[in-house]
């Protein structure tokens, strides 16, 4: 095996992605010293929250709390999720550098997430996009569902494309592109990938892999050998979708570096305080992390935080 990516760019999901999609709502407190442990473990990009409605997704209702309050390292991008105008409004209010939004290759699932249609996504996102453009910020975008559908089914590459497509054509720095309900092989994605590469340089392309079938390495490794050099990963595997029937387990982050750091990649991430990081919201949970690695380190007896933030 042959790769050509030297560095990995890991986007950090956990205190968005994985804790809104948890059932039990962390206290502000813990979520500033989570993402804080993050940024000097070593990430780079780190989803501080959403923008969204409290009514719907209680878990991110202190996204603005959180962001004023934590530390911003120079060296760290801290994007937050936006679906609408008046989320970009209390996003810019707030403060923020970088946003995200948010659409799917699956008219169905786009329905069932956002109540809208792929194309009145894009209806909706195209004054959010110029708003936040002439405001200066930095979008990146999410294409769900890229890889199957719980509803539809097979999605065809075809239309990945076309929604990636669009997205940076409103301006989007990047697209990622997300296996929503972990049903990606190497194959498959690497097809994805060929197709989309025809159009889109890799430079502008992310994975967002699911471990839901045990996959998501082996995904990883796929795209890597295609020269993708950007992942997004949930530190301890932090949460899932709550609009993708049983798909809980992002990709851990540690399970992530770890196996790149065995194959000589550079990411810029300290292991050990990554793990710590972890362990500083695990507490709050209903449930285990079921990052591999990061279990094999509790086993272990690595240094792990208490509800109280003590280390012990």
């Amino acid at each position: 095996m042959r790769l050509t990516v030297t560095f990995a760019k890991i986007v950090e999901v956990g205190p968005r992605d994985g804790l809104q999609n948890e059932r039990v709502t962390i206290p502000t407190e813990v979520k500033i010293a989570y993402i804080t442990a993050l940024a000097d473990a070593g990430l780079q990009v780190i989803e501080a929250g959403a923008f969204v409605s409290p009514r719907w997704v209680p878990q991110m209702a202190d996204t603005a709390a959180v962001y004023s309050e934590i530390p911003k390292d120079p060296g760290v991008e801290y994007p937050v999720l936006v679906p609408n105008m008046k989320g970009l409004e209390r996003a810019i209010e707030a403060g923020v550098k970088s946003i995200a939004i948010f659409t799917a290759a699956s008219d169905t699932f786009n329905k069932r997430n956002i109540n809208m249609t792929i194309d009145e996504s894009f209806e909706n996102y195209a004054p959010v996009a110029a708003r936040a453009r002439a405001e200066g910020l930095r979008i990146r975008g999410y294409v769900s569902t890229s890889f199957g559908c719980p509803y539809e089914g097979e999605v065809p590459p075809e239309k990945v494309l076309e929604v990636s497509a669009r997205l940076l054509d409103i301006g989007c720095y990047e697209v990622s592109v997300g296996d929503t309900i972990g049903v990606g092989t190497p194959m498959q994605v690497q097809g994805v990938i060929g197709m989309l590469l025809q159009v889109i340089p890799a430079s502008r392309l992310a994975m967002h892999f699911h471990d839901t079938r045990g996959t998501a390495l082996a995904n990883t490794l796929a795209a890597l050998e295609m020269g993708i050099a950007t992942f997004d990963a949930s530190s301890g595997g932090l949460g899932g979708c709550p609009y993708a029937p049983g798909a809980s387990g992002n990709l851990a982050t540690e399970d992530l570096v770890y196996m790149l750091d065995s194959m000589g990649i550079e990411t810029g991430i300290d292991l050990k305080r990554l793990v710590k990081a972890s362990s500083i919201v695990a507490p709050y949970l209903d449930h285990p992390l079921p990052g591999r690695y990061l279990q094999a380190c509790t086993r272990s007896a690595l240094p792990v935080a208490t509800r109280t933030g003590a280390v012990q």
